[in-house]
């Protein structure tokens, strides 16, 4: 069996509690498993939800847009959206101005669900253990690395 042994000094950027990405990435995967039963209430996916945010912000949303605010392609947010129309969530319609583009709108059950929806962040705010303004702060500074990442900072 071979032995432990602590990597040199000039390694420790190759140890995995000093990598952002995993820390990022195993804060997400926490994240999704307390989403699941608030979501799962609802009947709602992550992405699902995600889209009903957007579209309970600015309803009306042209497809593109949407796959913008989310940082979705087109080709996983169309099945997505089908879905979801399916379900009764929402309505998708070309655009009476241009007939190229798909404009998404909340049905009335997608509204509905809005006030069930509505416990979610404080239930997320309790489970973290944090104050809201240290969250927010957190969130500031994971959306300006985001940014700085996808070259879309000023």
């Amino acid at each position: 069996m071979p032995s432990k042994r602590t990597l040199p000094a000039n390694d420790a950027a190759l140890r995995l509690d000093n990598q952002l990405c995993f820390a990022l990435y195993s804060a997400s995967l926490a994240m999704t498993k307390l989403y699941k039963p608030l979501l799962d209430a609802l009947q709602l996916t992550y992405p699902q939800y995600l889209v009903m945010l957007v579209l309970w912000e600015t309803d009306g949303l042209s497809v593109s847009a949407l796959g913008e605010r989310l940082f979705l392609d087109s080709g996983t947010l169309t099945p997505l959206l089908k879905r979801m129309e399916a379900s009764g969530l929402l309505r998708r319609q070309r655009s009476a101005q241009d007939e190229r583009r798909v404009e998404v709108f909340v049905s009335p059950e997608g509204r509905a669900l809005k006030a069930k929806a509505i416990s979610i962040p404080a239930c997320v705010v309790a489970a973290s253990g944090c104050p809201v303004p240290e969250l927010m702060a957190l969130t500031g500074q994971v959306q300006t690395l985001r940014d700085r990442l996808t070259g879309s900072h000023g």
